[in-house]
Formats: C-alpha cells, sequence, structure tokens
C-alpha cells in the first residue's frame, strides 16, 4: 500500500514512510462499495491489516473470520473488553495473540493514535453509522484518507432490521468472505420470519404495551433509559407488541422518569443487562454472558422486581417480568431477542419457538467459540 498522507507532522511522515517501505511492491485488488453511510469507498479486497472503531464489531467478524476473527485486527478500542468481559475471555482464551491488539481510544476523539494507526500498516478502518456527525466532525475520515486509509460505516444499531445485511454484505465483500456472509444471511432471514408471518396476523388490540428497561441497574441509583421506535424498540414492535417508548420519544430513546412508567403501567417489562461490574462495581443489572449462572441472573431479576414500587406494577404481579442480554442491541445476532420478545408477548402463537436453542446454533454453526452461560431470562413466580 502507498501511503498518501505526507501533510502532517513529522511523527505521522515517518511512520507512514516506513510502513511504505516495508509494503510489497505488488498492487492489491480494489473493490468500490457503498457504506451503511451511502459513501462510495474504494477499498482495499480481502485486506491484511483492519480497525475496529468499536470492539464489539468482533460479533459480526467472527461470523467470516471463523478460524481467527482476529488475524487482520491491528487496533480496536476496548469496549468489548469493558463492557462484555466474558466473551471477551472466551475469545482470548482461544486466541491469546489478541491481547496484542493495539487498543485504541475513540476514533473521534483526540485520544486515539492515528500515527500508530499508520504505522501499524492499516488498510480499513470500520466505523458504527450512529457515530457518522461525529468522524465527519472532526474530520478523522479525511485524515485517514489522506494516509490512503480507506473508511467505511456499518450498522447494527441504528437501523438493526434495515442495516444488519447489508452491513454484513460488505464485510463479507471487502474481507472476501461473501459465501459465509450469505450463509448467515439465510440464517438470518429464517430466523426473522419464525416471527414476521404470524405477527402480521396480530391485532393491534392484543397487542400488550411492553417498557424497554435500557441497562436497567447499572447504575443503581438511576432509572431509567428507554428506547424509542428504533432499535430494541423496533424489534418489540416487530415481536408483535407496542413499544411504550415509541410514543414518548421521536427518535432514538432517551431518560424517562419513573413516574411517568408507574402511572402507565405497562403489561410488559423488560429490561437488558450484561456482567458490567468490572467497569462498574456498583452495578446491580442482570449480569447477562458467557460466565452468567441462572441463580445469579434469578437473583439480580428478583432485586429490580424488589425496588421500591416495581412490585405493584402489573407486569412483576403477571409474571411478565423479563431481561435480554444488553449486547443484542448492537449485535447481528439480535434475532434471538425478536424470538424471546415474541415468545414473551404472545405464548400461545409462538409456543414453538425457542430462543436458547437459536443462540446454541449460531455458535454450533457460525462462531469459533463454544456457546455457555445465559442470555435471556424471565422472573421465577415467588421470587
Amino acid at each position: 500500500m502507498f501511503v498518501k498522507y505526507l501533510t502532517r507532522g513529522f511523527c505521522l511522515a515517518v511512520a507512514a514512510i516506513a510502513f511504505s517501505a516495508s509494503a510489497p511492491y505488488a498492487s492489491a485488488e480494489t473493490i468500490t462499495i457503498t457504506d451503511i453511510a451511502g459513501r462510495t469507498v474504494e477499498v482495499e479486497k480481502n485486506p491484511s491489516a483492519i480497525v475496529l472503531g468499536e470492539g464489539r464489531m468482533i460479533y459480526s467478524i467472527a461470523l467470516l473470520d471463523r478460524e481467527d476473527p482476529f488475524k487482520r485486527v491491528v487496533g480496536w478500542k476496548n469496549d468489548m473488553i469493558l463492557y462484555d468481559p466474558d466473551a471477551w475471555r472466551k475469545y482470548e482464551a482461544k486466541f491469546p495473540k489478541s491481547t496484542d491488539i493495539l487498543r485504541l481510544g475513540s476514533p473521534y476523539s483526540g485520544e486515539w493514535n492515528l500515527e500508530a494507526v499508520v504505522a501499524a500498516g492499516a488498510e480499513v478502518v470500520f466505523m458504527n453509522l450512529g457515530n457518522l456527525l461525529r468522524a465527519e466532525e472532526s474530520g478523522i475520515i479525511e485524515k485517514l484518507d489522506e494516509a490512503g486509509i480507506a473508511t467505511v460505516f456499518i450498522d447494527f444499531r441504528q437501523e438493526p432490521t434495515q442495516n444488519t445485511i447489508p452491513s454484513l454484505q460488505i464485510l463479507g465483500r471487502i474481507l472476501d468472505q461473501r459465501d459465509r456472509a450469505d450463509e448467515f444471511t439465510d440464517f438470518y432471514n429464517a430466523q426473522m420470519k419464525s416471527v414476521y408471518g404470524k405477527v402480521q396476523e396480530i391485532k393491534t388490540k392484543d397487542r400488550p404495551t411492553v417498557f424497554i428497561e435500557r441497562a436497567a441497574g447499572y447504575n443503581p441509583n438511576k432509572c431509567c433509559s428507554t428506547f424509542g421506535s428504533a432499535n430494541l424498540g423496533r424489534l418489540v414492535e416487530l415481536s408483535g407488541g407496542l413499544n411504550w417508548g415509541s410514543s414518548k420519544f421521536p427518535g432514538y430513546g432517551g431518560n424517562v422518569s419513573l413516574e411517568a412508567v408507574f402511572a402507565d403501567d405497562p403489561d410488559v417489562i423488560i429490561g437488558t443487562g450484561a456482567n458490567w461490574a468490572e467497569a462498574k462495581p456498583d452495578t446491580t443489572a442482570v449480569p447477562f454472558g458467557y460466565d452468567a449462572t441462572p441463580e445469579a441472573v434469578q437473583d439480580r431479576l428478583s432485586a429490580l422486581a424488589n425496588r421500591e414500587g416495581w412490585n405493584e406494577l402489573k407486569a412483576v404481579k403477571d409474571g411478565r417480568f423479563h431481561s435480554v442480554y444488553h449486547q443484542f442491541y448492537k449485535s447481528p445476532y439480535h434475532f434471538v431477542a425478536v424470538q424471546a420478545f415474541a415468545k414473551w408477548l404472545h405464548p400461545n402463537a409462538f409456543q414453538d419457538l425457542n430462543p436458547d436453542e437459536t443462540m446454541k446454533d449460531i455458535h454450533d454453526k457460525f462462531l469459533p467459540i463454544d456457546f455457555s452461560g445465559v442470555f435471556l431470562a424471565t422472573l421465577n413466580s415467588g421470587s
């Protein structure tokens, strides 16, 4: 790769020239793609060095580079290590060289080390669509372009049902893993369609009102954050529910008062949780993940249901108090959450669905790590 970025300071210029001198003279094949932001980008096909603007993109990379999801990752943000440590330990144990990957800060802040990215020989940087504006305002896209490094936006969070398949197809084209991308997207479509067909037949009057408590218990002294008609809120709607937050927010979501939730007394409550104890030791969230146990999950679910005033809500009294793995909100595996929602909202219509088995199937068929742990749960009666 020939580095074009020669206008910044001396350190960056030296790093760029050093990499250019060591690169092979044979030119790599380039392809032109349209990324999820609608940008036309020329990028090297089958790159050997990539940077992840968010570490949790490894959930998607692992579906394609199954032998070693880290083999071409030369830098990433450390959010997976901080906020999904169970998954990180699972991958680290199988791929110990992953500990050597550069841990970069946010690409949109001054903490990001562009010189290190250039020196590592990065050919493409993948970024989240939700941070497009920040990336444009920070100037990082232009700086990477001047350094001869492509920037590609993908999305599993803003519009997951709309952008997951094209994002995976983009990754498949760039990483030269189109067959595996097709294989997973076929599976994705089949799992989503297991819900869509029946939901269309459910009348509005038969759809329960659902309150999604985002990151329930993450901050034990704060409630509540929820989703509008986007992300998990949209998944509720596609699963046959009326998302409570859709009537409160015109966009992605935000904070609401506990009094507002209590006043409306929703039919169903679904929280999200993860093992955040290492990032926030005082958290009382449900510790979903690969190291979770049913006993620990039920203990935390019970504690959340017994917060002051909560045990008077009909969702708790009626046994419709649930929780799911928080990371589904930015993962291509979110159809597991869709299936869980559908089964919780309409148990008779979806009695044949088994989202736990679906999660196991993902690991058996597509991932290099084994399934373990707990990723969704309902509060046991009497807890």
